[in-house]
């Protein structure tokens, strides 16, 4: 899927829109295409391994990667940072390997300043009642903080004006070979 340098594809989506699954799916399509590992402050999720769902940091830690300059980009989201590590991406994308950043849209729209050839792609979920039952089948979050991650998500849904590509999350095989088409067709 890439010429001479990668491609780099930002996907973002709301909390709870399946992006996890659809680019999981994705890469069962496509295992050439390397998926950028964040950092974040947060505790893990039960199953999510350090390194492999992301790089978890104390925010400590963080601070000094920021510090250093070490992020392509980082942002807050509700009480937590998350970032992207820059060194692995730049490595990828020299290589000749499409590389996909999952990223929030504070993050994405830092990116897409700096670096607007991005692919970018935009996840949403056929609408807010779906996207609710979602997170509620999770059952990681206090009612507090699901209530949080709606009013988040309502105001990221109006961030997708931004972003080259919508893509609705109905069915994660149908998105992900969506998705595959559109980075097929990046020049």
């Amino acid at each position: 899927m890439s010429n001479n340098s990668g491609k780099l594809i930002i996907i973002s989506a709301p909390s709870g829109t399946g992006k996890d699954s659809v680019i999981n799916r994705l890469r069962e399509f496509h295992p050439e295409i390397a998926l950028s590992v964040s950092a974040t402050t947060r505790s893990p999720r039960v199953g999510e391994v350090d390194g492999e769902s992301y790089h978890f940091l104390s925010k400590e830690h963080f601070q000094k990667m920021v510090e250093a300059g070490d992020f392509l980009e980082y942002a807050e989201y509700i009480g937590e940072y998350y970032g992207t590590p820059s060194n692995p991406i730049n490595n990828c994308i020299r290589e000749g390997r499409d590389v996909i950043l999952e990223i929030e849209v504070q993050g994405a729209k830092q990116i897409m300043s700096t670096k607007p050839n991005a692919l970018t792609i935009f996840i949403v979920p056929p609408d807010m009642e779906e996207l609710e039952r979602r997170l509620r089948k999770r059952g990681t979050d206090s009612e507090e903080k699901l209530a949080e991650r709606l009013e988040r998500a309502k105001i990221e849904l109006d961030e997708k004006k931004h972003y080259k590509h919508i893509v609705v999350n109905d069915d994660i095989t149908r998105a992900a070979k969506e998705i595959s088409v559109i980075i097929g067709a990046a020049t």
